[in-house]
């Protein structure tokens, strides 16, 4: 079996873009947990950050099915589109829901690059991902908003010009229903930052540029506001179904990356006077891992389809990236094990991979939250909290 044929131009162009981009520089940036700026301006210059921007806008205007093509490839190559997936799906909230005046103001800076959109603003410390129970909240006075809370785990904000941040505008206990009164703003963060607005970074097991944010009276333009205040939860849905089937499309450009290592090391590995390969308990994992992969290719492919649609595909968005990053950690930890001590050596990428991977069992939800959304809203059965 081969690659699926849909946007073969599209595939062939990462790779080439990303065999310039080698081991050696994504080990370098890890080591000293440092931003891969070369490698996004240089998806930047060529377009592929700006796939999903409308062509008036000055991007490809291409669907979403062009853009998991872009992200499975760049992690199929062993690079890692973490640094700069954001910009993919945050800007929907923007194209769907902003003013005609802030689209034209920004999506064009975005397709070209002189803006990075590439921070979401959405969890906190208290809530997690009952979002409902979000707190940071965000008043009125005159013709600004008034921001305070806290948020955390929100990527790249160091690196990012805009973000998309959910805030409420109306306490929890005030409105009609519990996802009623939360608004989104668009907040230029070279404005905000050091008027309001302090970034943490949070150092963690991978190089994923995450952080910690603290609004402190951050005064925010009433013209930021993206659509009507207090219907901010819906507008971010579609960002979250897109975001998901996105981060599955890594995750099976992960599960290929370990797949070809394993495969091509079992091949030419030799213990005992033959390949490692030859052996059923080495080769069988891998050929599961490849079964495995394939199954959760298909939900990744159907979700997509059905995003560009204009479907629902709550549900299908949500097992898509289940049993994507379920594919891509056991092929991860297959591969280890089938390298055996070389497989924690820093120069063949694996143990790199490994640690990038394993996020996906928890971002940008986890499992169980998946399984429970699965067991309410399909199978109808009693809602566990």
């Amino acid at each position: 079996m081969t690659d699926p044929a849909d946007h073969a131009e599209i595939r062939e162009s990462v790779r080439r873009l990303c065999a310039d981009f080698p081991g050696s520089y994504w080990q370098a940036k890890d080591r000293t947990r440092e931003y891969p700026t070369e490698f996004v301006q240089t998806l930047t210059r060529e377009g592929f950050l700006s796939v999903l921007i409308p062509e008036e806008y000055g991007g490809a205007g291409l669907g979403l099915g062009a853009a998991t093509a872009v992200l499975e490839e760049i992690h199929r190559s062993g690079c890692n589109g973490g640094a700069c997936h954001a910009q993919m799906y945050t800007m929907g909230t923007l194209l769907k829901h902003g003013a005609t005046e802030q689209k034209e103001r920004y999506l064009p800076q975005v397709a070209s690059g002189e803006l990075r959109l590439q921070a979401f603003g959405v969890t906190e410390p208290t809530s997690g991902t009952d979002t409902t129970r979000l707190t940071t909240f965000a008043r009125r006075d005159g013709d600004h908003y008034v921001v305070n809370g806290q948020k955390i785990w929100i990527s790249r904000a160091e690196h990012s010009d805009l973000m998309v941040l959910l805030v409420r505008t109306t306490a929890r206990e005030a409105a009609a229903k519990s996802s009623d009164g939360m608004s989104v703003l668009l907040v230029d963060m070279r404005d905000a930052v050091g008027k309001g607005l302090t970034i943490r970074p949070v150092r963690t097991m991978l190089n994923h540029a995450t952080t910690e944010l603290f609004f402190d009276d951050l005064k925010v333009p009433v013209t930021q506001l993206i659509g009507q205040e207090g219907k901010g939860f819906r507008y971010i849905l579609d960002g979250m179904n897109a975001e998901r089937i996105l981060i599955a499309s890594e995750c099976i450009g992960d599960a290929r990356f370990f797949i070809d290592r394993a495969s091509a090391y079992a091949k030419d590995r030799s213990v005992f006077g033959r390949p490692i390969g030859q052996n059923q308990g080495v080769q069988f994992p891998i050929a599961r891992a490849y079964v495995q992969l394939w199954a959760a290719a298909e939900m990744v492919n159907k979700a997509s389809a059905m995003y560009d649609a204009g479907l629902p595909c709550g549900s299908e968005a949500n097992m898509a990236k289940m049993l994507a990053s379920e594919a891509s950690w056991f092929a991860a930890d297959m591969c280890v094990q089938t390298h055996g001590g070389f497989g924690f050596a820093e120069e063949y990428d694996i143990e790199r991979k490994f640690r990038e991977t394993r996020l996906y069992q928890v971002a940008p939800i986890s499992t169980n939250l998946i399984l429970s959304h699965v067991a309410t809203h399909v199978l109808g059965l009693p809602k566990s909290f």
